[in-house]
């Protein structure tokens, strides 16, 4: 496995890039609202990019056919946007977007209530998000990476939700994926040993039945098997001495 440890100057590229996705996503956070279609939503977000002198990183990778996936209720991840999908009152729907800034790439994910949602439908997007902070306790220099992924498995599993284990967090910088995978759900062993530089994306994929999961026949859209609802929520993270340093927060 070969994991980067970026330079003093790399890491600045990257900040650089987070800081530009983490506007984008506030902004499209903002558009949220029922009546608005995914494509309408995938638009925003490409056009926010480019107008930043950024490049979408999802467009056309692996065939990927849009710049920010929308997934929808029991959409786990990869949805692909259309004209005929209206978002309406009591969804949730998932952006993951990223983008390219001067050859280095950042990822973050939100999860939305469109309107007004279930108190159920609340608490699985609260959960999956307070997981990331829960497993970013333990993302630290002399820490393991797999501390990571039991950290955020204690935390779900405590509320009684599946996680998903088929999709797993990333290294990322010169390119969209990089090693190390990122379970989101305990391992044996410990895995490598974080150092300061290293960049990774965590991204708990949380749903609020069992960790099942299933691909539509466009061989992208990720859902439940038993139709449960599921919540993403992603940013990138860098390895610091001390506390890490999570780069797609405003």
């Amino acid at each position: 496995m070969a994991v980067s440890v970026k330079s003093a100057r790399e890491i600045e590229l990257m900040r650089e890039s987070c800081k530009i996705l983490a506007e984008v996503h506030e902004k499209l956070g903002e558009a949220i609202c029922p009546g608005i279609s995914t494509a309408e939503i995938d638009a925003l977000g490409e056009r926010l990019i480019r107008e930043s002198g950024c490049i979408p990183n999802f467009l056309n990778y692996n065939g990927y056919p849009a710049s920010v996936c929308v997934s929808v209720n029991d959409e786990v991840v990869h949805g692909i946007p259309s004209k005929t999908r209206i978002l309406k009152e009591g969804d949730i729907v998932s952006l993951d977007a990223g983008l390219i800034y001067k050859g280095y790439h950042s990822d973050a994910a939100r999860t939305y209530g469109v309107g007004r949602i279930s108190e159920e439908a609340e608490k699985l997007i609260q959960v999956t998000k307070q997981s990331f902070f829960e497993g970013i306790k333990k993302a630290r220099a002399g820490n393991h990476l797999y501390d990571i992924s039991a950290a955020i498995d204690a935390y779900v599993s405590s509320y009684g939700y599946g996680i998903v284990r088929s999709l797993v967090g990333h290294g990322i910088g010169t390119a969209l994926h990089e090693d190390p995978q990122i379970p989101n759900f305990k391992q044996w062993r410990r895995g490598l040993k974080l150092q300061a530089g290293m960049t990774l994306a965590i991204e708990p994929m949380i749903n609020m039945g069992g960790y099942e999961v299933a691909w539509l026949d466009d061989d992208w859209t990720v859902v439940t098997q038993d139709g449960s609802l599921s919540a993403h929520y992603e940013n990138t993270v860098l390895i610091t001495d001390g506390e890490p340093e999570i780069l797609t927060l405003p």
